[in-house]
Formats: C-alpha cells, sequence, structure tokens
C-alpha cells in the first residue's frame, strides 16, 4: 500500500517498502509561547527558520499548523501555506481542528498535501472528509469516537474498520489516501500505554496493511531524555508496520535511528542512504 503526496515539483511516497516518512513537527504553536505571540501579531518570521532547519534535518513532509490562541487560524493557515511552499518543495501536512482553516489551507496549496486529522465521531467525518475528496488529499485518521479513547487495542482495530469503510464506501476516497495514527499515548503517565500503541500498529498491519503515522513526541511527553526514548520507540513501531512520523527533524539522533532502521528493515538498498549520510557528516579532509 503506498500513499502519494505532491508538491508542485516534488512526489513523496509513503509504504511499508519505503524509506521511513519523516513529517517535520516544528511548524506548530503549542507550547511556544513565543511564536504564539508571533502568530498574534501576523509575524511568520519564525515559519522560515523552522523551514531551513527542518529540511536541513531531513524532513521529507512539513506538518503546518497555525492554532494559537487568539489569531485568525484561517487567514494564517493561508498564508503560512503559500509561504511554506514558497520556501521548499517538500509536500505539506495541513493540521487543524478547524474546518475553514483546513479549506483555507488545502485552497491554497499546490499538489496532493496530507490532513492532519480526523477522528471516528460522525460530525468530524462528515465536515473533514468532503474536504479531503475535493481537494484530492490523503488523510490521517484516528481510531477513537464520540464516546472513548480505547486502550484495548482490538477496540481501536474496529474503529480503524469502521473509518476505513466510511472513507472509501460513504465519501469516496481510496483506501491509499487513509493513513491511521494508532494513538500515541504517553509513557510517563503509564508505562503499559506504548505496548498498547505497538500492538495497534501490528493488529492494523496485520489485518489492512494501510499506511500509518503518529505524533512521536507524544510517546516521551512528561518524561526526562525525551530523545532517547524516541530514538527507541520509532525502530520499534516500525518494525511492526509504522511508516511515519510527525516527528522533530532536527534532532539528529531521532533521524539517525530512523535511518538505521531503514537499514536494517531492508528499506535502504546497499545501505545507500546510510552511507550517504555518514559520509556527508564528515569533516571535508585538508589538502
Amino acid at each position: 500500500m503506498r500513499t502519494m503526496l505532491r508538491s508542485g515539483s516534488k512526489e513523496v511516497v509513503i509504504g511499508d517498502d519505503q524509506p521511513f516518512c519523516i513529517i517535520g513537527e516544528r511548524i506548530n504553536p503549542t507550547g511556544r509561547k513565543a511564536f504564539q505571540e508571533q502568530l498574534r501579531q501576523g509575524d511568520l518570521s519564525s515559519v522560515e527558520v523552522d523551514v531551513a532547519r527542518q529540511v536541513a534535518g531531513g524532513a521529507m513532509v512539513l506538518d503546518v499548523n497555525m492554532g494559537a490562541p487568539l489569531v485568525d487560524e484561517v487567514e494564517l493557515m493561508d498564508r503560512a501555506v503559500r509561504l511554506v511552499q514558497s520556501l521548499t518543495d517538500l509536500p505539506l501536512c495541513i493540521d487543524s481542528s478547524v474546518i475553514d482553516a483546513l479549506d483555507a489551507g488545502l485552497r491554497a496549496y499546490e499538489g496532493k498535501a496530507l490532513v492532519n486529522s480526523v477522528t471516528a465521531e460522525e460530525d468530524r467525518l462528515a465536515a473533514i472528509l468532503p474536504l479531503v475528496k475535493r481537494y484530492g488529499a490523503a488523510v490521517v485518521m484516528l481510531p477513537n469516537d464520540e464516546t472513548e479513547i480505547p486502550e484495548d487495542p482490538r477496540r481501536r482495530l474496529e474503529l480503524v474498520g469502521r473509518l476505513v469503510d466510511v472513507a472509501t464506501g460513504r465519501y469516496g476516497l481510496a483506501v491509499e489516501d487513509i493513513v491511521i495514527d494508532p494513538l500515541a499515548m504517553p509513557i510517563g503517565a503509564d508505562t503499559t500505554l506504548v505496548n498498547r500503541t505497538l500492538e495497534t500498529i501490528h493488529l492494523v498491519h496485520e489485518k489492512f496493511g494501510i499506511n500509518m503515522t503518529l505524533g512521536a513526541s507524544n510517546v516521551s511527553f512528561g518524561m526526562p531524555d525525551r530523545i532517547a526514548i524516541g530514538a527507541a520507540f520509532l525502530p520499534m513501531a516500525m518494525a511492526l508496520g509504522l511508516t511515519s512520523a510527525i516527528m522533530d527533524s532536527r534532532s539528529a539522533d531521532l533521524v539517525r535511528a530512523v535511518k538505521a532502521a531503514d537499514l536494517l528493515l531492508d528499506r535502504d538498498p546497499w545501505g545507500a542512504n546510510w552511507i550517504a549520510a555518514h559520509r556527508a557528516r564528515q569533516p571535508s579532509e585538508g589538502p
């Protein structure tokens, strides 16, 4: 199963026979007070810095979220998408809980975007999936509904089945344009939660074979040395079927962990990407 995303000039393929797709998480005001204040002033200068650093770190897709308090998220999303596309040819993930902001971002976007995200709640499906279909996008779908965020991985699997049926049957989306988020929960809250996420990944991969993504930083939330936790978690998840993650592409340790897992899982033929990246990090030799 391959999910294809495009900008105006570049295509990125997500799939379990492809290199792991690194979706840069940084263009997001959550937890960034200075960035939030800039957005309230209509200042997008930090976005330019975030784009440059994420591209340099190895991002393959960039998440764009403008959800700060007391801002015009619709207007900012339109501006941010246009700005980011002027700075890079990477495909974008349009990220908002506000329907009008999603619409604005998709309308401004040139290419095939990834929409982040929709739950199994009927009103959310009815509001977001027609937008996804209209703009020819792919979509991240989460297996939680009006009643619960399920703890049992098998209940999550049931909701994935419902999401796939509704998206393909009722709204006419191609199954390859569905990307499931298996619900990454913080290990700091309960050390059993990550095992449930890993089991969900395995179950979804075995039954549906569709692509999956998650917010990698969610796993380590509330714990010290978060990069080390993420660098251990991501290869484990990849081995079970995770094919992409919204993550900090500026972190060399996280990116190297993913690239090493690509090599070990035979998604880097002859180790070409691993060797090229290693050589690029070496200091230039003198005359």
